[in-house]
């Protein structure tokens, strides 16, 4: 049974059902191979959308206009000295102008709550492009590209995330992976895990779904049997310079390297990352903190494992395109 989610928002994951963001990622595999093979048809003519970014960034951007683009609708970009939202004008009073002159509206910024006005308030589909809390968007993009990347069903796959977990990446691997019934392992320190209601909710999904929910200090025992590692930043946009060593000192056990890789036993298993990554000094953010942390290859990932061939952070990437555009059609028409 295909689901009507004309008019729905995405603002955390848990806003649609596990059998909605399995369609979902379907919908999004036929449009992808729409698209290579030519034969995409324009479902989103005379759509226009609004893309307000508190948090600049390349992906989400760049995923959200070409998908409008392809689908035949029309953006405008808000930048973050865009719109007068929280300065001038109330995020509830700002939702209720925007709403009259579009027909959805993406936000990327930092507070989970700014979204959930926007979408309480619009009348329109809303999207999360990030907040510190949830990545849903993002979420789609990974399930696509594990299920791309594997020959078993997304139930069956076992995943694991490094690092630090309190954010939106690892909250939401954590809740997505559990509605998608995997076996899920969050390692890193016990001080990084995600927080307790959020591995709460995740733990109450999986009684439904089957998911087996890990967590644990112990890396090589996480990422044992692992058919996906996925990783994410250790220093988060806009942390001030003085939490970088003991940061990078208490996350060093978990950076993915060639020996935790192996670890996993598993000669198939992929390496996947949101990005930006640092993985190389060719960046200003990653060469201060390498520079500062006596960090010579890498982050939270090794330069040779990035370029390996057990990376797919650019399928991962491109699936952001995919996924999104998957979204505004399913919400839109």
């Amino acid at each position: 049974m295909v689901p009507d989610l004309s008019g729905r928002s995405f603002v955390k994951v848990i806003d649609f059902e596990p059998a909605e963001l399995s369609y979902l990622i379907e919908r999004a595999a036929v449009l992808k191979a729409e698209k290579a093979a030519g034969v995409e048809t324009p479902m989103l003519s005379g759509k226009n959308i609004a893309l307000i970014f508190e948090k600049t960034s390349t992906r989400t951007r760049a995923a959200f206009e070409v998908a409008s683009y392809d689908q035949g609708a029309h953006v405008t970009y808000l930048d973050p000295s865009g719109s007068q939202m929280g300065h001038k004008e109330s995020t509830a009073d700002t939702a209720r102008v925007l709403g009259r002159m579009y027909d959805a509206i993406e936000y990327r910024g930092s507070a989970q709550e700014n979204v959930e006005i926007l979408a309480e308030y619009a009348g329109v589909p809303v999207y999360n492009g990030l907040t510190n809390e949830w990545h849903p968007t993002q979420m789609l993009a990974d399930f696509l590209t594990m299920d791309e990347h594997t020959d078993k069903p997304l139930r069956d796959t076992t995943f694991a995330f490094l690092g630090d977990g309190r954010y939106n990446m690892g909250r939401s691997l954590l809740v997505m992976g559990a509605l998608m019934g995997c076996d899920v392992r969050m390692v890193g320190p016990t001080k990084y895990a995600p927080p307790a209601d959020v591995i709460a909710m995740a733990e109450g999904i999986a009684t439904q779904t089957g998911a087996q929910i890990a967590i644990t200090e112990d890396a090589e025992a996480g990422v044992a049997g692992a058919d996906f590692v996925h990783a994410d930043v250790w220093v988060s946009m806009g942390e001030p310079k003085d939490v970088w060593r003991s940061r990078v000192e208490e996350l060093r056990t978990y950076q993915i390297n060639a020996k935790l890789l192996a670890a996993t036993g598993n000669s198939n298993t992929r390496f996947m990352h949101c990005l930006p990554a640092f993985h190389d000094m060719n960046t200003t953010v990653g060469a201060d903190i390498m520079d500062e942390t006596n960090m010579t290859d890498g982050l939270e990932v090794t330069h040779d494992v990035f370029e390996s061939g057990a990376s797919i952070v650019f399928d991962q990437a491109e699936n952001r395109m995919h996924t999104i555009k998957a979204v505004l059609v399913e919400t839109l028409t």
